[in-house]
């Protein structure tokens, strides 16, 4: 069952946007089949099937507790985000021998930031309706088993949550991203406010993610001229912070370390060679695959 718990993996992470509850989820959805007396396992013709729905469930439940769970969240709530261990060099290789759950997980445009925040804003069915159908294409027939409600109802579900991903701009090609990326870079580490100040659309919205564990600013930092002053603050108070260029689910990305610490991951979207949107995860417990890959 390895493939199927591969891909339950995936589908979790990408309703739930936690790398470390998508793994929970999943447990304990095979708890469950493992728990199924023999004759009850051998009456269920699909096990990947029952897997997919079981784990479907726990995860609309958990996305049902979630808006109470995160208004108690200290400051604005991100998806956690994922390394792509191919970027980075390891040692020692994985000791126990099962891999971390960040590993499992395909990194397309499914699972890049600004899909994921968009995800946030869905109702819990409308996300597993169109999590399940438009990025995994499952049929409704089978979605209706995991809401318990009609093909029909599912579908309708689906065309809502689309509709909120409506007027979506076409995808800057990577080649263009990386470049914008690295000229941010340059300019933070130069301290020149001006080219930052080019470089961020007047619009721009940086939101951070502390979890109250680090110190990081509690409200959405708008505008692109108050951007580039509050990044260029933060270099001024943090000697030996060290920027790296790296993907951040699937998409080029910053990461700050220091003292070969990963102290933040930066996912950028960009429109018209402009950085318009800065999300900077700094809570540690979201960046233990980050740990884990650069150690």
């Amino acid at each position: 069952m390895a493939g199927e718990r591969r891909q339950l993996l995936n589908v979790a992470y990408r309703l739930l946007g936690s790398a470390t509850e998508a793994e929970d989820a999943v447990q304990d959805a095979y708890a469950r089949w493992y728990a199924l007396p023999g004759h009850r396992q051998a009456e269920i013709l699909s096990p990947g099937a029952w897997l997919t729905t079981v784990t479907g469930r726990i995860c609309l439940d958990l996305l049902g507790s979630a808006r109470a769970r995160r208004e108690r969240y200290v400051g604005a709530w991100l998806p956690e985000p994922l390394p792509d261990r191919t970027e980075w060099e390891t040692t020692g290789g994985d000791r126990t021998g099962r891999g971390d759950p960040a590993d499992q997980i395909v990194l397309d445009e499914s699972v890049a930031m600004a899909f994921l925040v968009v995800l946030e804003s869905m109702t819990p069915a409308e996300r597993v309706a169109f999590v399940l159908h438009d990025v995994f294409r499952y049929p409704f027939a089978e979605i209706a088993g995991v809401l318990d409600r009609t093909p029909a109802a599912c579908k309708q579900l689906a065309a809502s949550a689309r509709r909120r991903l409506h007027g979506d701009r076409a995808p800057v090609p990577a080649t263009g991203r990386a470049e914008v990326v690295r000229q941010v870079k340059e300019a933070w580490q130069s301290k020149d406010i001006a080219a930052l100040v080019a470089l961020l659309d007047p619009a721009a919205v940086m939101t951070a993610d502390g979890g109250g564990l680090v110190g990081t600013v509690p409200h959405p930092v708008e505008g692109g001229a108050r951007i580039a002053r509050y990044l260029l603050a933060i270099a001024e108070k943090a000697p030996g912070l060290e920027l790296l260029e790296h993907s951040v689910n699937g998409t080029p990305g910053l990461v700050a370390r220091r003292d070969g610490h990963t102290m933040t991951v930066a996912a950028f979207d960009i429109s018209d060679d402009r950085v318009t949107r800065i999300w900077a995860v700094r809570n540690p417990e979201k960046l233990r695959p980050w740990t884990r890959a650069t150690a």
